[in-house]
C-alpha cells in the first residue's frame, strides 16, 4: 500500500475518534482526498475510487453527521482490501457548506486513540524523564523542580490554561488584536537588531492572499532553523506595524503536511503548563507529546469499566489525550471532571480506608447520657439551645453511645455555641465516671474554655476559682482544672497529680495536657478547639492517653463542605449554622484612608458611652518588605497623637510578649481596666469582652475574609450595638472586593465560600500546613464530584474492604500512592 493511503487510513481514523467534524486535515478532508487523487492515488475502477466517487457534488463537508459516519466506515473497507457494504445514498446538504475559519464541535465523544500494538517501552510508565529523547538529565532536574520524575508524573503534569490558536485564517483574514493561526510560507528568515541590545529574528511570511512579517525577539537563532520556502504553521497574536500585519514571536512549527492532527504548538487549543527557570514551554509540550504517544495508551484505568458505564464517564486514556490537546474547551473540561473524580476517589479511599483500619479491632466504652442529665443541664443554662446546637448535640452523644470510638468535627461560626456542645459531652463523660479534656492553641483560649466550662456547670455567672463545680442534678460536685505552660511547676504537679488520681474530672489546657508527666485512668472524651493549628502528632499523642477515648474536634473558621470532606475526610462532620437568639450583627464598614480620623473618632465616642475598643495590627514590628501599620509602632502613634494617655487607657499585646505578660494584659481589657487594646493576630480567638464593641482592622487588605471575619466575631457579644471598621491605605482591586463582601455579608460560610474563590485553599488558614493534598486537577469548588466521590468510595469499601478484587487493584495502588506520599496523613 502506497504511504499516501496509509496515510488517509490515518487520517480517518482520526476523523471517527473526533466525531466527523472534518477538522484533521488544515482546509477539510475534500482538500487532502484532491490532492490525492490527482497524485494519482485512485486508480479507475479500484474500491477506493467508487467510494470517492459516491461523494456528493459539495463533497465530504456537504454531509451530514451521519453520511460521514458511513462514507468513513466505506472508505475504510477499502483500504482494508473489503467490499464497501452497500448503504444508502448519503443525504445531501441543503446547501452548500460555508466556508469554516474555526473548528465545529465533535458530535460524538472523543475516543482514546489505542494504540497497544506499541510495546510498553522500557521502565514502563515509572521510567525516568530522560527516557524520552531530547531530554538529558540536565532538563530532567528542571522538571524535578516541578514534581516531574518519570514518565507516569509527566503525563499528569496538566496544562493550567489553553491558548486557543484553533482559527486558521488566510493572511488576508488576521485581525489585528486577536489569538490567530495561519499556514504560510517563508519568503525570507534574517537575524535582526531590533534595538541597541534585542536581537531576533525576523521573517516574511505568506501565502496565496497576502504577505506579512513575523517577529521573534531574543531568539536570533530562529533564523537559522526556519528555511525559505518552508511551509509554517504560525499561532499567536496579530499586530501591525505602518499598516502591515505581523505575528509578534509566535508560536511554530513546520507543515510537511496539510495534517494538523499532530501539531504540538499551534492549530489548535494549545496547552500551557507551569514552568521553572530554565524550562521552557516548547520543551515541555515535545516532551508531553512524546509521552503521550508511547506510554499514554498503557495507563491503567483505576475505575472499572462497569463502573465506568454507570457513571457514563469517559476512559482515563482519552481523558488524558483530552487534557493535554483537547478538540474543545468543553471536551477538556469534561476530561477534567473525569480525572477530578479520581482525584477524590482515591483521596476518600485513603482516608476512609485509613479510618476503617484504625477502628478495625477497636473498641472503646460506651458513654450514654444518663436520662434525665441532659434536660438537668440545659435546664440550668440562662439560655435555650438553639436548634442547630440541639442537632449537633444529638449526634455528639450518639457517636458516644457507640463501643467504636468517637471520630467527629464540629463546626460553627464565632459566637454560635460550640463551647455548650461540648461541655454537655464532658457531662456525659463525668456522668458515667470517666475524665473529658478539652486542648486548646493558646493559653488565652485555654482560660477562657475553664471560665466557660465551670460557668455552665455550676449554673453561676461567677464560678469558683479552684474549678469545683456543685452540679445539683449529678451525686457529687465536678472539679474542672486548668493545666497551661505557664503555671508553676507546684502548680502543675498538683493538677498532673490529681489527674493521675482520677480526683479531677475534666482537664482544660494547651500542649501542657500531652506532656510525659500528664495520666489520665479514664479519659472518655477529649475535645481539640481550633483544630488546624495542631499537627496530626499532637492529636493523637492527646487521644493515646486514655487509649482510645472518643474525640470531638472544633473550629470556630467556617470551612466550605469540599475543603472540609478534603482536610477531615476521615471525621464526620456536624454543623451549627444558626447563631443564638439575641446575637445582634456587627455593623461593619470600609473606611477610605482620608477618613481615617472619623473612625478615631467614632472610637473616642464609643468610649465615651463607657465601651471598648480593639484595634488590630498585621505585624509586631515594622517591615521595609510589609509596608504595614505594626503592632508597637502604632500602639505609641496611637497613643501620640489620637489617644493620649492621660485620657485614654491603652495597651498593647503581640505574640512575641511572655505568655504571662498576655494574660495581664488580657485580664485587664477583660475587666475594663483598658479602653483601648493594640493588639495584632493574637486575638484572632480566645478573647471575649462582651463590652467591647468597635473592632478596627489596620491594613485590612492584609488578611483574608475567613481571618476578618474572626476578628469581627470579637464585638457584638453583649448587648450593645457593635461595629468593625476595615481601615486600608491603598488596596488593590481584589483586596476591595474582599473588603466590599465583608460590609455586606455576615454569614461566615458565605465568606469562606467567596475566600476559597479569591485566594485558593493554600492560603486559606494555612491549609498547607495543615496537610492539604496537592490536587493536580480538581477544585475546592467541585463539590458534587467529591460528593460523588465520597459515597462511591462508602459503597466500594462495603463490598471490597480491602480494595482485593482484581477489578480495584489500580485504585488499590492509586489509594497506596496517596498514604505513602504524605499529603492525606495530617489529618
Amino acid at each position: 500500500m502506497s504511504q499516501e493511503v496509509e496515510r488517509l487510513r490515518r487520517i480517518l481514523r482520526e476523523e471517527a475518534r473526533q466525531g466527523y467534524a472534518d477538522r484533521v486535515v488544515l482546509g477539510g478532508l475534500d482538500r487532502l482526498l484532491a490532492n490525492l487523487a490527482a497524485r494519482g492515488a485512485f486508480p479507475a475502477g479500484s474500491p477506493l475510487r467508487t467510494v470517492l466517487d459516491a461523494l456528493p457534488a459539495g463533497g465530504y463537508a456537504a454531509l451530514p453527521p451521519e453520511g460521514r459516519r458511513e462514507w468513513v466506515r466505506q472508505a475504510a473497507a477499502a483500504l482494508a482490501g473489503r467490499t464497501p457494504a452497500p448503504a444508502a445514498a448519503p443525504p445531501a446538504a441543503s446547501a452548500a457548506p460555508k466556508r469554516r475559519t474555526a473548528p465545529a464541535a465533535p458530535q460524538a465523544p472523543a475516543r482514546p486513540r489505542v494504540r497497544r500494538s506499541q510495546p510498553l517501552p522500557p521502565g514502563g510508565l515509572e521510567a525516568p524523564v530522560t527516557a524520552l529523547k531530547g531530554v538529558r538529565e540536565s532538563t530532567a532536574a528542571k522538571f524535578r523542580r516541578l514534581g516531574v520524575q518519570t514518565v507516569r508524573d509527566l503525563l499528569y503534569l496538566f496544562p493550567h490554561r489553553y491558548n486557543d490558536f484553533s482559527q486558521v485564517r488566510t493572511v488576508a483574514e488576521l485581525e489585528p488584536g486577536r489569538d490567530q493561526t495561519a499556514v504560510v510560507t517563508v519568503w525570507q528568515a534574517t537575524e535582526s537588531q531590533f534595538g541597541p541590545r534585542i536581537k531576533g529574528t525576523e521573517a516574511v511570511v505568506g501565502d496565496e492572499t497576502g504577505t506579512m512579517r513575523a517577529v521573534w525577539f531574543n531568539q536570533p537563532y530562529l533564523a537559522r532553523q526556519i528555511r525559505e520556502g518552508q511551509r509554517l504553521v504560525l499561532s499567536g497574536r496579530v499586530g501591525a506595524f505602518r499598516g502591515v500585519k505581523v505575528f509578534e514571536s509566535p508560536e511554530w512549527e513546520p507543515l510537511d503536511s496539510g495534517d494538523l492532527s499532530q501539531a504540538v504548538h499551534t492549530g489548535r487549543l494549545v496547552p500551557v503548563y507551569p514552568l521553572t527557570q530554565g524550562l521552557y514551554a516548547r520543551t515541555v509540550r515535545r516532551a508531553v507529546r512524546q509521552a503521550l504517544d508511547a506510554w499514554a495508551d498503557h495507563l491503567p484505568d483505576p475505575l472499572p469499566e462497569a463502573l465506568r458505564a454507570e457513571l457514563g464517564v469517559p476512559p482515563l486514556v482519552a481523558a488524558v489525550h483530552q487534557m493535554h490537546y483537547p478538540d474543545d474547551l468543553e471536551a477538556a473540561e469534561a476530561a477534567r471532571r473525569r480525572l477530578a473524580l479520581d482525584e477524590f476517589l482515591t483521596l476518600q479511599l485513603a482516608v476512609l480506608s485509613r479510618r476503617r483500619t484504625e477502628e478495625a479491632g477497636l473498641r472503646t466504652a460506651p458513654i450514654p447520657m444518663p436520662a434525665g442529665t441532659l434536660d438537668a443541664f440545659t435546664a440550668s443554662l440562662p439560655f435555650s439551645l438553639t436548634a442547630a446546637q440541639r442537632r449537633a448535640l444529638a449526634e455528639v452523644l450518639a457517636d458516644m453511645a457507640r463501643e467504636v470510638p468517637m471520630s467527629r468535627l464540629l463546626q460553627g461560626d464565632v459566637g454560635s455555641g460550640k463551647t455548650v456542645v461540648a461541655t454537655a459531652a464532658l457531662l456525659a463523660a463525668v456522668a458515667n465516671g470517666f475524665q473529658g479534656v478539652i486542648m486548646a492553641p493558646t493559653e488565652i483560649l485555654a482560660e477562657q474554655h475553664f471560665r466557660t466550662v465551670t460557668r455552665l456547670l455550676s449554673g453561676d455567672a461567677d464560678p469558683p476559682d479552684d474549678g469545683l463545680c456543685p452540679v445539683p442534678y449529678l451525686e457529687r460536685p465536678v472539679r474542672v482544672a486548668l493545666l497551661t505552660g505557664s503555671l508553676s511547676q507546684r502548680e502543675k504537679d498538683e493538677v498532673q497529680y490529681g489527674l493521675a488520681a482520677g480526683d479531677v474530672d475534666i482537664a482544660v489546657g494547651t500542649h501542657a495536657l500531652i506532656q510525659e508527666g500528664v495520666r489520665f485512668p479514664r479519659l472518655g472524651l477529649a475535645v481539640v478547639d481550633e483544630q488546624h493549628r495542631f499537627g496530626v502528632l499532637q492529636r493523637a499523642a492527646l487521644r493515646e492517653k486514655g487509649g482510645s477515648p472518643h474525640l470531638l474536634v472544633m473550629t470556630a473558621t467556617p470551612i466550605p463542605r469540599t475543603l472540609a470532606l478534603t482536610l477531615y475526610g476521615d471525621l464526620d462532620i456536624s454543623v451549627i449554622d444558626e447563631m443564638p437568639e439575641g446575637r445582634q450583627p456587627v455593623v461593619t464598614r470600609w473606611v477610605p484612608v482620608h477618613q481615617r480620623g472619623h473612625a478615631y473618632q467614632f472610637v473616642r465616642d464609643q468610649i465615651a458611652e463607657g465601651r471598648q475598643a480593639f484595634i488590630i495590627c498585621p505585624l509586631v514590628e515594622e517591615s521595609e518588605a510589609l509596608q504595614a501599620r505594626a503592632a508597637v509602632q502604632e500602639f505609641e502613634r496611637l497613643q501620640r497623637e489620637e489617644f493620649p494617655p492621660d485620657r485614654y487607657r491603652m495597651a498593647v499585646l503581640h505574640g512575641r510578649m511572655g505568655a504571662k505578660q498576655k494574660d495581664e494584659v488580657m485580664r485587664a481589657f477583660r475587666d475594663g481596666a483598658l479602653d483601648i487594646l493594640v493588639s495584632t493576630a493574637v486575638v484572632e480567638v480566645g478573647i471575649d469582652v462582651p463590652n467591647a464593641t468597635v473592632m478596627v482592622i489596620e491594613g485590612a487588605d492584609r488578611f483574608g475574609l475567613a481571618q476578618l471575619h474572626q476578628f469581627r466575631g470579637r464585638v457584638g457579644r453583649g448587648r450593645h450595638r457593635s461595629y468593625c471598621l476595615l481601615l486600608s491605605d491603598n488596596p488593590s482591586d481584589e483586596a476591595q472586593e474582599r473588603l466590599r463582601i465583608m460590609e455586606t455579608t455576615a454569614d461566615g460560610f458565605a465568606l469562606a465560600e467567596h475566600d476559597l474563590r479569591l485566594r485558593g485553599p493554600g492560603e486559606y488558614f494555612g491549609v498547607r500546613q495543615s496537610g492539604m493534598p496537592d490536587l493536580r486537577v480538581a477544585r475546592i469548588s467541585d463539590t458534587p464530584i467529591l460528593e460523588q466521590a465520597r459515597e462511591l468510595a462508602r459503597r466500594i469499601l462495603a463490598a471490597d474492604p480491602a480494595l482485593a478484587r482484581p477489578e480495584h487493584a489500580e485504585l488499590a495502588a492509586a489509594a497506596r500512592r496517596l498514604l505513602e506520599s504524605g499529603p492525606a496523613e495530617a489529618h
